[in-house]
């Protein structure tokens, strides 16, 4: 696919997507540039929250894949940020939308950041007007695609809203979000992992050589894809349990149902949704480089290997010594190993590859893949009802 010209693709209704989840790399040096370009702002902005009400609860919200923004980082940040300054949590804007005072703490000083693609979605919204109206010390992070969008516009004079714009590229215009979600996934954690920048500034020039290679090996993710399959189970430890809620959704998403698609924990998967798996089911393990958590990755690895059931099940990350899966793995070679949130971003590309070829292999379109129309890029049908 990556290697067709555009005239090709757009026969194939796959030109948008294809090309969305190739510049990937790219958007990721222009979402530091970015990052590097409102450092100032941004740190007066946090200081300015620390300074009025202690330490904080930062919400990550969005709806989808933008929620998985959060369910990916969250685990990360809990770690990795100052959590002296503040507590992470990741609460989808369906959730708090439909069950607010779940959620929402009015006596508990509160970062909101959303995650948006188009900020227009009616959950997010609302969820911002709820939040509004409950929390009594509330500050708002947009972290979106869309200048124009509702999120941006409403935050843009507030003085307690910050607005961080990802690439203009970012902005999808394939029905499944992509560049979008890892561009928002770097930005939340530049602005709040402790990582110094020059060791940042090295991850994302490795990322993006990392997330280059998948498009180079498009071929040998072909021949797996060719495999007579129709199920997908992804997952993963840690982050990259968040990372595999993501790829599932790229499945379903691009293939119209048609592959049906499962994730869970590396941990989790004995306690029942291993039943899932049988003779048409690959399953991908996106293994931690966490010495302590990998042994449990590999664990399972092992595990539905030996079952000999699946006709595929594969590792997927980098290659640690004396810990690395003896089946079959995609790994990322000769490259310093990298913490997991980071890991996630080149992993994801894996995974929307993985769609793309599905797509194409269950004679879908992937750039407007819901046939019958009643699912939709920006989510349509949605009463929000007065609180």
């Amino acid at each position: 696919m990556f290697t067709k010209t555009d005239e090709e693709l757009t026969k194939m209704g796959a030109k948008i997507t294809t090309r969305e989840i190739e510049q990937q790399p790219e958007l990721w040096q222009e979402t530091w540039s970015i990052y590097q370009n409102n450092k100032a702002k941004i740190t007066d902005f946090l200081n300015q929250v620390q300074n009025q009400w202690g330490k904080v609860r930062v919400i990550f919200t969005g709806a989808g894949t933008s929620a998985y923004v959060g369910n990916m980082i969250m685990p990360y940040l809990q770690k990795n940020g100052d959590r002296t300054k503040y507590n992470f949590e990741a609460i989808d804007t369906t959730k708090i939308v439909s069950t607010p005072e779940d959620y929402l703490e009015e006596q508990t000083p509160t970062i909101l950041v959303s995650f948006a693609r188009s900020g227009n979605s009616p959950e997010s919204v609302a969820t911002v007007e709820l939040a509004k109206k409950l929390v009594k010390n509330l500050a708002q992070i947009a972290i979106t695609c869309a200048p124009e969008g509702q999120l941006a516009q409403d935050l843009k004079d507030d003085a307690n809203g910050l607005v961080l714009l990802m690439p203009e590229k970012s902005l999808d215009q394939g029905f499944a979000m992509t560049g979008s979600f890892s561009c928002m996934s770097l930005m939340a954690l530049l602005v709040f992992d402790t990582l110094a920048d020059n060791r940042k500034e090295k991850i994302i020039g490795q990322i993006a050589h990392m997330g280059q290679s998948v498009i180079e090996r498009e071929d040998e993710i072909q021949t797996l894809v060719n495999t007579d399959f129709n199920r997908i189970a992804y997952i993963g430890s840690g982050c990259l349990g968040g990372l595999a809620e993501e790829t599932r959704l790229k499945i379903l998403e691009l293939t119209a149902g048609e592959v049906a698609a499962l994730f869970d924990t590396s941990m989790g998967l004995r306690h029942g949704p291993k039943s899932f798996l049988d003779k048409k089911t690959i399953v991908f393990d996106f293994v931690s480089n966490n010495t302590y958590t990998r042994q449990y990755d590999l664990d399972i690895l092992n595990e539905i290997r030996d079952d000999q059931i699946v006709p595929l099940v594969m590792a997927v990350g980098q290659e640690k010594d004396g810990q690395n899966f003896s089946g079959k793995a995609f790994t990322f070679s000769d490259e310093e190993l990298l913490p997991d949130a980071y890991l996630a971003l080149p992993d994801v590309m894996f995974g929307q590859t993985i769609a793309l070829l599905t797509s194409i292999k269950v004679n879908n379109k992937p750039d407007t893949p819901s046939p019958t129309g009643t699912v939709n890029r920006v989510v349509k049908g949605v009463t929000i009802h007065e609180f």
